[in-house]
């Protein structure tokens, strides 16, 4: 379920705008979801091989080139459909809960 529920706060944070990794972590972070680079990385490797993702190559003032990811249209649907389950998800556990 959490890996479910990280693709799914992954493609919301990338459809906002291009993100690098760094940035996906700290937002990741700062909504309390401890994610470390060995769980992100090999899961935006997976996304994008699936077509979910694609990126580009920015140099870095500060270091090496980064790698900046945006939505495919693979990934832009799914995200519609998670959004879509996630809505159900809530409204039935809301149910449960609140009766």
């Amino acid at each position: 379920m959490r890996k479910g529920l990280l693709e799914y706060c992954i493609l919301s944070i990338i459809s906002r705008s291009e993100a690098y990794a760094s940035d996906i972590l700290e937002t990741l972070k700062n909504a309390e979801l401890l994610v470390v680079e060995g769980t992100l990385y090999p899961l935006l490797t997976r996304m994008k091989n699936e077509g979910l993702l694609s990126y580009r190559w920015q140099e870095s003032t500060g270091g090496p080139p980064r790698k900046y990811y945006t939505l495919t249209p693979e990934g832009e649907q799914l995200l519609a459909q998670l959004n879509e389950e996630w809505q159900s998800i809530c409204q039935a556990v809301n149910q449960i809960i609140n009766q």
